[in-house]
């Protein structure tokens, strides 16, 4: 296929060629599930998703792997806080994240395994790694040498003499004493009988969180995969210690391409919870469509920071969101031009006839611009000329006299199925999207849908009865509390402007 993809461990773009040409299997780190899916996460699997439809779309097929972190330090941690059951926790959240991802787009991945699922495969990846000299045991502790391993730093472009103080950054004296190296990594932790954990033969204690995604990746995909993908935030020390221990037990590549996104930046800083800063999906599905957080992460090139700004004018609408509502407004647009196109009427749509350029060729336009490490950006640029081309054919459509060819009206059909297919857009029914836009925007400025719904009824029966001023009273009033009426042979609609 003609997909070029930048792979972080060469640090160029080169072709995408699964080990079998027919077929791509990918693994994305998935969530650690202790809290909300947050905006961060938003943008990562939403990249990820339109990866996997667009190799779909272009005849592969794809087995995606996104797995689930349901054991973790910070899953006890938040339980003990909360006076709940680890596990049970951990289940709430992995729910809320399943219907986050559904409200954004993102289709369900074709494997999601769970950590807790998964303890035999990481328990004899662990002995595999000791019986082949790359792992070690400490008092019921088991680590990774990352001596042992000649290529260790070449994802991450680091050299192990720069690991002299660990991964952390810091040299703690009781850890030192344990390991042979301070970027030395634990594959198994020790914990004490009355702690959460598993019998093994190492002792009582639970996986490392670098272990699992390796044992679960491998069950699932085999040995070496064709993708491995995560947030840049994953290049060290996660998918580094993923890809040393994966070979070191294999003796061969763990993955054929690595492909990582960029950061979500907050006001130009990285979005994080100690600044304050930080925004779940469910937060934000309050003040915006779902959809247009989707459209919003496409806005710039999935390698780059997306920036994501904030402004609280302490009011009871809260904070607004520039970016979010201009994206909003795209997919508005979106909308009201697939809406334009079914509502046209029969009698204007005539058999046959030539379809523009800007429709026919929009499908491959769309290929071309994803083909080219994913561009996003340059495939909603060319949504804007098909966004522009439907209008003009309405337009000609709706004037007196005016018609439409059947092969234009078809051939927009099947950009808008491109658009669906490939970057999983206008999804939805757009009379929905629409109306639910307009009445959020209506409550945020104390405007009332029922009183808006009798003013239209009030206007109708002041103009039947030829009170014309009564009805442009009422059109006044509404004006001014910022609500415009469409009106149209099928009747009058309203929006907020």
């Amino acid at each position: 296929m003609s997909l070029q993809l930048y792979d972080t461990l060469t640090g160029q773009k080169a072709p995408f060629s699964p080990a079998d040409p027919d077929h791509a299997r990918i693994y994305v780190c998935g969530p650690t599930v202790y809290d909300y899916a947050h905006l961060g996460h938003a943008r990562c699997y939403i990249v990820y998703d339109v990866l996997t439809r667009h190799l779909r779309a272009s005849g592969l097929r794809v087995t995606y792997v996104r797995n689930v972190t349901d054991i973790d330090d910070k899953i006890i941690k938040r339980a003990a806080e909360r006076g709940e059951q680890p596990d049970e926790l951990a289940a709430r959240f992995t729910d809320a994240f399943g219907e986050d991802m559904a409200r954004l787009g993102n289709a369900t991945p074709d494997v999601e395994p769970r950590v807790s699922g998964h303890l035999p495969h990481i328990i004899a990846l662990v002995q595999r790694l000791i019986a082949s000299g790359n792992a070690y045991e400490v008092d019921g502790d088991v680590y990774f040498s990352v001596e042992s391993f000649e290529g260790y730093g070449k994802l991450s472009h680091r050299d192990l003499s720069a690991h002299e103080s660990g991964a952390s950054g810091r040299t703690d004296a009781e850890q030192m004493a344990r390991k042979r190296h301070p970027a030395d990594f634990a594959l198994w932790k020790s914990a004490e009988r009355s702690e959460v954990g598993w019998d093994s033969p190492f002792g009582w204690g639970r996986p490392g969180w670098h272990i699992e995604c390796s044992a679960m990746s491998m069950e699932h995909l085999g040995e070496t995969l064709d993708l491995h993908g995560g947030g840049l935030d994953l290049v060290f020390p996660h998918h580094e210690n993923e890809l040393a221990q994966s070979e070191a037990a294999t003796q061969k590549p763990f993955s054929r391409c690595w492909m990582h996104n960029g950061f979500v930046e907050v006001n130009k800083e990285k979005m994080g919870k100690s600044l304050g800063n930080f925004f779940t999906a469910r937060e934000l599905f309050r003040h915006i469509e779902p959809e247009a957080i989707r459209m919003f992460s496409m806005t710039v090139h999935y390698r780059a920071p997306l920036g994501f700004d904030v402004e609280d004018e302490g009011g009871p609408a809260g904070p607004r969101f520039p970016g979010l509502e201009e994206a909003e407004r795209r997919l508005e647009y979106l909308y009201k031009t697939r809406q334009r196109l079914a509502e046209l009427p029969e009698a204007r749509v005539v058999p046959g006839g030539q379809a523009p350029d800007a429709l026919v060729g929009f499908p491959a336009a769309l290929a071309r611009a994803l083909d080219d490490d994913l561009n996003m950006p340059v495939a909603l640029a060319a949504l804007s000329e098909l966004l522009s081309a439907v209008n003009e054919l309405c337009d000609g459509a709706l004037r007196k006299k005016g018609s439409a060819p059947q092969a234009a009206v078809d051939a927009a059909l099947a950009g808008f199925e491109a658009l669906r297919t490939h970057l999983g857009l206008g999804f939805q029914e757009p009379r929905e999207v629409l109306e639910r836009v307009r009445d959020r925007r209506a409550q945020a400025r104390g405007v009332s849908r029922e009183w808006v719904e009798q003013c239209i009824v009030d206007r109708a029966t002041a103009r039947a009865n030829k009170d014309f001023e009564a009805a442009d009273k009422i059109r006044v009033g509404l004006t001014e509390a910022g609500v415009e009426l469409l009106d149209s042979p099928a009747g009058t609609t309203w929006q907020i402007v």
